[in-house]
């Protein structure tokens, strides 16, 4: 069998990463045969795969089966339907637009053979995978309350003032919530399901010089009446990163490093109405059951892609399920913006209203000359 014939369109720090991951054999059955920037890269030439300063010159090449498109959100628009209108299979960095509006238009112009998966690569963390094993076969009972103090994402000034397009409307429809949060969001709603109401508070330019939220306070409501909260930010260190699902059965708990299973026995709805003492509580048993295995996680997810469009083996992160943690993004940004509460399925065609008005005031900023020492790896929680 032949390899799957990959393009790349985007060669900044996270489009190189993954052409590594292919070069470096972690991936299957994939050569990367051509890949796009604006300016020549030296990368190309080295890895002996041609280099196009025009995105739309390398999809008509017909050098590539698939298209991975790692640039700014501000493109993913525009890149992602020309791909899609020639036939191309495409796997797309996260978020999949800068609101569900753009989402909604790319799942529009799929192809019935086409394969479109998102980089939502979180989603084969062990310690995820474990905590959705334990919440869909129903060891933590029905939910009843989700907590994600997520702070762990510091970003000093030096990060936005090298990018042209982060923490703008323009360049991202967002900040934290768009870019950082949007694999925390997504996992939430993976774990637990979507809620149907959403409060959410946000800080503008709270921590830095930006137009956009770098802290965020949402409260959720979840159609059986179960509660979360989910708090976000970029300017807190040293950060949090404490995630607590509550079941009437038992508790997940993870803190960043450690996962802890605790049950009750009997259950709490039981316990709370057979028991005779006034003070008592479920006896409980707590278990420590962090997964000690390590995974690439970025590179399950490319194999995974190559192996729908192959083997149509079933993806991992198909890219209708990015638009409900974009929903989610919105929503706590819209209801941040009108002080009210915003109901869920998101009316996307009234947030694109919303953001539209950010945009109209929202450019690209100018670079700084600023020298930054960039370590990829220390940017994944």
């Amino acid at each position: 069998m032949s390899d799957f014939r990959l393009g790349v369109v985007g060669l900044g720090n996270i489009g190189q990463q993954h052409i590594k991951h292919v070069i470096n054999g972690d991936v299957n059955n994939c050569t990367v045969t051509a890949v796009a920037s604006r300016a020549p890269n030296e990368l190309a030439q080295s890895i002996g795969a041609q280099h196009f300063t025009c995105y739309r010159a390398l999809v008509d090449s017909g050098l590539c089966d698939g298209v991975l498109v790692a640039t700014p959100t501000m493109e993913h628009l525009e890149m992602g339907l020309y791909v899609l209108s020639k036939g191309i299979h495409l796997l797309m960095e996260k978020p999949i637009g800068l609101s569900v509006a753009e989402g909604e238009q790319l799942l529009a112009a799929v192809g019935p053979k086409q394969v479109f998966g998102l980089m939502l690569n979180q989603r084969v963390s062990p310690v995820f995978t474990q905590m959705k094993n334990l919440i869909d076969t129903g060891v933590i009972g029905e939910l009843q309350r989700t907590h994600w103090t997520m702070t762990n994402w510091f970003r000093p000034e030096v990060y936005f003032q090298v990018s042209d397009w982060r923490a703008t409307w323009y360049g991202e429809g967002g900040g934290l919530l768009v870019n950082q949060c949007i694999h925390n969001v997504d996992i939430l709603q993976w774990l637990c399901g979507m809620p149907v109401f959403i409060q959410g508070f946000c800080g503008f330019g709270k921590y830095h010089d930006i137009e956009v939220e770098d802290e965020a306070t949402a409260y959720f409501e979840y159609p059986n009446g179960a509660t979360g909260v989910f708090i976000g930010s970029t300017g807190e260190s040293p950060g949090v990163n404490r995630l607590e699902i509550v079941g009437d059965k038992g508790m997940l708990s993870f803190d960043g490093e450690r996962l802890t299973l605790t049950l009750n026995a009997p259950s709490t709805s039981v316990y709370n109405r057979e028991t005779k003492d006034m003070f008592g509580q479920p006896e409980k048993s707590v278990q420590d059951i962090t997964p000690t295995e390590d995974v690439n996680q970025h590179a399950v997810v490319i194999n995974n892609f190559i192996e729908a469009t192959l083997n149509q083996q079933s993806l991992i992160a198909p890219a209708e399920e990015g638009i409900k943690s974009l929903s989610i993004a919105n929503a706590i940004l819209w209801s941040a913006w009108t002080k009210q509460g915003i109901v869920l399925p998101l009316d996307s065609g009234g947030y694109q209203q919303a953001l539209n008005k950010k945009l109209v005031h929202s450019r690209l900023r100018t670079k700084s000359n600023v020298k930054a020492n960039i370590d990829m790896g220390a940017s994944y929680r």
